[in-house]
């Protein structure tokens, strides 16, 4: 179940894989997929199996199949460290789409852009549409919006039991919303919540507002 919000008279629609689709322009976000990470864990001996590095790309059709964009724009951390396996899956997902690409890039994006340029995709450090900011990095900038990933946020939701849940969540001010991790095995950071904060939390299929 999706939620749509509005921000600066533009709409958005939040999706429990972690993505946000901008409705008006036929963007879909994505932030800190993380790909080569699982493969990067196994060459360590993590026991992790090999079918989790096909679960990235089942959820980006789905995803990308629910909201047919034109655009996708991956908010940085796309893929996880140095070339393995996995960019060639990539390399061929990738070759098998008529989208756009776009990389806002991030602190593990450490492959050379020249290598994306090869199949298609842009690089930018950052992107600035109407009047909203793409980073990856949350920042301040006066008069935009700001939409970032990196922190991979999350809320912890406490019981009357003392039991405690911790969910991933996107996590928005009033300048700036930053999306959850869309990566499996990346982890999360506790955010506090602040008055006038809104907090969207991804609970399996659902969206809820805390």
């Amino acid at each position: 179940m999706t939620q749509t919000i509005q921000i600066q008279d533009q709409n958005f629609i939040l999706h429990p894989s972690g993505t946000l689709f901008w409705q008006e322009q036929a963007i879909l976000l994505i932030s800190d997929v993380h790909l080569g990470k699982i493969s990067h864990f196994r060459k360590f001996g993590a026991a992790v199996p090999q079918s989790a590095i096909y679960k990235n790309f089942e959820l980006l059709d789905s995803t990308i199949a629910f909201f047919n964009p034109k655009v996708v724009c991956f908010l940085g951390d796309l893929f996880h460290s140095s070339l393995n396996r996995e960019w060639e899956l990539f390399e061929k997902w990738v070759k098998n789409s008529e989208l756009k690409f776009i990389l806002v890039r991030g602190n593990h994006d450490i492959i050379s852009p020249l290598r994306y340029e090869r199949i298609g995709i842009q690089v930018v450090s950052e992107l600035t549409s109407e009047k909203f900011l793409l980073t990856h990095h949350p920042e301040e900038r006066q008069g935009y919006f700001n939409f970032s990933g990196h922190i991979h946020p999350a809320i912890k939701l406490r019981g009357r039991g003392k039991q405690s849940l911790r969910l991933p969540c996107f996590f928005k001010t009033q300048d700036q919303l930053i999306l959850p991790a869309f990566g499996k095995f990346t982890g999360t950071y506790t955010m506090k919540k602040a008055e006038k904060d809104e907090v969207f939390a991804i609970a399996d299929d659902i969206i809820i507002k805390i």
